[in-house]
């Protein structure tokens, strides 16, 4: 079975050339052109005709085709559908920030943790990304949209914890000097709380931001939404983060989606004020997109304004999610759905 060169290092990729008898140095030219998103090996025209051949026999090579794209009107968002070589599809956003542009990508294709609020579970889990996948996903995006990509945020569809091996040679990759070279402080990685894997991260990307998808600061609201919470609970999430901040240094932020009448309520705001303290984690609200297959709301204006005041008032730091892509399919798992004609997807 040819390997998919995408996924390998400098020095993987050295050691293949060797084994094909063919000098390490073209190893470096080789990455190169694969980091800036060649989608054969005929384009990698500095090297030997014979070379290219023989890469071509023994390894894979796949550029992802845009099933679909969405571009805002409000703020230039762009929401893309890649199909990747097998035909499923996964989504990834481009989003225009004052201090750079970020991509957020997905990691899985589906979703196994069942959020009730969530659109990328519906249909369950297909099958994890490939590093190379997600790799593509930050090249392909910022060739097409023709914007230079300086921050990444895996976030989209997916657990990225669930596919742990696979997320951590993609951060080595991506945060290769003679790729792209993005740095790690500028990744961030948002989980529902897999907690297993906290002290994996902390060991092998402490530089990187995390997020928890909290959304509940008790087990019977988070339990409710969220079924990860089931078995591991609130408190033992929280023993977690402030082990894993004590560990790497690094600040934990909460991603908090305000749902009207079930977690925006004043005792949730406190509760939530006093998790955050535990752990000085700083907490990012985020005005719910609606769904169409879920019966949840977003939190009313007035709802989502005294939660703030009671954060701010217990000294928490507060922000609220710029709501960027109001116009196009703006929930994570939507425009998938659409295209899929909510059929879900065959399981492998």
């Amino acid at each position: 079975m040819k390997k998919n060169i995408l996924s390998l290092l400098p020095e993987e990729i050295e050691a293949e050339l060797a084994a094909l008898g063919q000098p390490k140095y073209r190893a470096g030219q080789i990455f190169r052109w694969l980091h800036r998103g060649v989608g054969s090996f005929e384009e990698m025209s500095d090297l030997p005709k014979a070379l290219r051949e023989q890469l071509g026999e023994h390894f894979t090579l796949y550029r992802p085709r845009v099933a679909a794209k969405q571009v805002s009107q409000l703020d230039g968002t762009i929401k893309y559908l890649w199909q990747l070589a097998d035909g499923n599809a996964v989504e990834t956003v481009v989003m225009r920030y004052k201090h750079g542009n970020t991509v957020c990508i997905s990691s899985q294709v589906g979703c196994r943790q069942g959020c009730a609020f969530c659109a990328s579970t519906i249909g369950g889990l297909v099958r994890c990304l490939e590093p190379s996948e997600m790799l593509d996903e930050v090249l392909f995006s910022q060739l097409d949209s023709g914007l230079p990509l300086s921050n990444i945020v895996l976030m989209g569809i997916g657990e990225p914890l669930d596919n742990f091996d696979h997320v951590m040679r993609f951060l080595r990759l991506v945060n290769h000097p003679q790729g792209l070279n993005i740095g790690m402080r500028h990744i961030s990685l948002s989980t529902c709380g897999i907690i297993e894997r906290f002290d994996d991260l902390a060991e092998q990307a402490p530089q990187l931001t995390l997020s928890v998808s909290l959304h509940a600061p008790d087990d019977e609201t988070r339990s409710a939404l969220m079924p990860a919470n089931r078995g591991r609970g609130v408190e033992r999430l929280m023993d977690s983060c402030r082990a894993y901040y004590e560990r790497t240094g690094r600040r934990i932020s909460f991603e908090y989606a305000m749902i009207d009448g079930v977690n925006d309520t004043e005792r949730h705001a406190r509760l939530l004020a006093r998790r955050a303290r535990q752990v000085g984690a700083h907490v990012n609200l985020i005005p719910l997109n609606h769904v169409e297959e879920r019966q949840f709301r977003p939190s009313t204006q007035g709802h989502m304004k005294k939660f703030i005041e009671i954060l701010q008032a217990e000294g928490v730091n507060v922000t609220v999610r710029r709501k960027l892509g109001g116009d196009i399919d703006a929930s994570c798992g939507q425009l998938r759905r659409r295209e899929a004609g909510s059929k879900a997807p065959e399981r492998r």
